[in-house]
């Protein structure tokens, strides 16, 4: 019997924390609530592969929910979705920018919050049943002066060892896939984040320096990562050196 998804809950309105911890219970969630930010990422770091999902309020103590979710981001791909009374578009432009995957301003509808864990769920459990699957999945992959093993998360640039988060595995393996083929933004953000692809976040656009910066000899002229404008991005292994 699969084990039931865990959420952790930063919110420090404790009769708000409390609510959302019994309408997650109520639908079979394992759930823990943390007040402040540190506290939830120390957990974060002693039990990495036993959270879920983050719900995540911006108006914390001491620590704001935007520097929690860059911190969460810098280290793994956990969904985040952002609980916040701050309802400005410039608010949300930065929720997205430090790595949210779902924004939802208070006061919410019950069941819109519901819909869009089940759906945050659905694309980033381990091993959950409807996960979108990445097609052929290259075990392997060498390109420029790279090896790349996806099994193991080794990663090797110019024969150094080379750290990388797993959604920057995640969107590599994707581009590897489908080499040669220009992706559509909206498809990568289906595909790799499971967001809507109509969802206005420059999330892709990061990861795709992120890329650059790791594996390209000059990130400011890319040869392996393109941007093509107004069509999406292409991944070249071994690019023509004609001009």
């Amino acid at each position: 019997m699969q084990e039931q998804p865990h959420i952790i809950v930063v919110e420090d309105e404790e009769h708000l924390a409390k609510g959302i911890q019994y309408n997650l219970c109520a639908e079979g969630y394992r759930v823990t609530t943390f007040g402040e930010g540190p506290a939830a990422l120390r957990f974060l770091e002693a039990r990495p592969d036993d959270v879920d999902l983050v719900v995540l309020d911006l108006m914390l103590p001491g620590m704001s929910g935007y520097a929690v979710c860059e911190a969460i981001r810098a280290e793994r791909d956990t969904p985040v979705l952002i609980l916040s009374a701050r309802t400005l578009a410039e608010d949300r432009a930065r929720g997205f920018e430090v790595g949210a995957n779902q924004y939802l301003t208070k006061p919410f509808d019950l069941e819109e919050f519901l819909s869009r864990v089940r759906n945050l769920l659905r694309w980033g459990v381990r091993g959950a049943p409807g996960r979108a699957p990445l097609g052929r999945l290259p075990v392997q992959a060498a390109f420029g002066n790279a090896e790349v093993n996806f099994d193991t998360f080794q990663v090797t640039v110019g024969g150094q060892p080379v750290r990388m988060t797993q959604l920057e595995m995640k969107l590599l393996r994707y581009f590897v896939e489908h080499e040669g083929r220009v992706i559509p933004r909206q498809e990568l953000l289906e595909q790799v984040w499971g967001m809507p692809g109509n969802m206005q976040t420059r999330a892709p656009d990061q990861f795709l320096r992120r890329l650059r910066k790791t594996f390209e000899p000059d990130p400011a002229n890319p040869r392996h990562f393109l941007t093509i404008r107004d069509a999406g991005y292409r991944f070249i292994g071994e690019p023509d050196d004609e001009p």
